[in-house]
């Protein structure tokens, strides 16, 4: 399932992201990896998320979020 799909206060693990090189790096050097766990926060309208890595809070927009594949943990 895609990481917008995932509902609110659920944990979830990262299989893969499908971003641009650029914007996947970013993302991995604050910590979203494949296999990392997060968990949502609080989902915003058209897919945009705040989610918890790690212990820091991060909002992403639906284009980061629909390119994000997870699984329930």
């Amino acid at each position: 399932m895609k990481l917008y799909e995932g509902q609110k206060g659920s944990t979830l693990q990262v299989v893969h992201m499908d971003l641009p090189l650029q914007t996947e790096r970013r993302l991995e050097v604050l910590g979203m990896l494949e296999g990392t766990r997060i968990t949502v926060v609080n989902r915003k309208r058209k897919g945009a998320m705040i989610i918890k890595i790690r212990g820091t809070r991060f909002a992403m927009g639906q284009s980061i979020t629909e390119h994000v594949e997870v699984k329930e943990v």
